[in-house]
């Protein structure tokens, strides 16, 4: 498909989101925090539609933070059956271990903060790291609500604050500014096909290395 088309159907599915308001939140949520990661996209409606019905501010901030919850409870999930070989397979050892020594060391805020902070920080490793290594959870959920409930409330604040500014700011710029979130989805889905076929022939390698095995024992 061209550009055009791609710009279309992005475009389409935005408004789609946009339109559904807390639903839509939900939804993008849990595309960006287990399928796809969209940086930066759940801030931009957050802000949009709190900028738009700022008296509703605190329910667009309560269903985003919903909505990424839902969405790491999914990766979280995912990683807990997989276990430690499978992160470890899915990341290269030496970042794996390093996730590994940051969760062993700050537990419950090894998930807080990172869902607290703004793209670019990356979330996705910290929630793999948490169901590889059989994160409460109860804990993970208190910690993913904590960090993603902040932010979100202060994001949404902020929308509905300075909605007017916000509002005329994304009418002006609304094309360059869904070509950069369309650009980001597409990097992001790019590396995680590119994790997944490295998942996926270091499993195969994996098998076949403990076939041999087993015909030469």
């Amino acid at each position: 498909m061209s550009i055009q088309v791609h710009f279309l159907v992005a475009a389409s599915v935005w408004n789609w989101l946009r339109h559904l308001g807390g639903l839509g939140l939900i939804l993008l949520g849990l595309a960006d925090n287990s399928v796809v990661p969209l940086p930066g996209s759940m801030d931009v409606l957050t802000i949009l539609l709190a900028a738009r019905h700022h008296q509703l501010w605190w329910y667009y901030a309560f269903m985003a933070t919903v909505g990424a919850v839902l969405g790491g409870y999914v990766t979280y999930g995912l990683a807990r059956k997989g276990g430690k070989e499978a992160f470890e397979r899915k990341l290269s050892k030496s970042r794996a271990d390093k996730v590994f020594e940051r969760f062993e060391r700050w537990g419950f805020f090894a998930v807080a903060m990172p869902a607290l902070l703004p793209p670019p920080f990356p979330i996705v490793p910290f929630l793999l790291a948490a169901g590889a290594m059989q994160y409460s959870r109860q804990k993970f959920v208190a910690a993913l609500a904590l960090g993603r409930g902040v932010r979100f409330t202060i994001v949404a604040g902020l929308g509905a604050l300075y909605g007017r500014h916000i509002v005329r700011f994304f009418s002006r710029y609304y094309k360059p500014a869904l070509f950069t979130l369309i650009g980001l989805a597409v990097i992001a889905g790019i590396l995680s096909l590119v994790q997944y076929y490295r998942y996926k022939n270091r499993t195969t390698q994996d098998r076949s290395s403990s076939t041999v095995r087993r015909k030469t024992a």
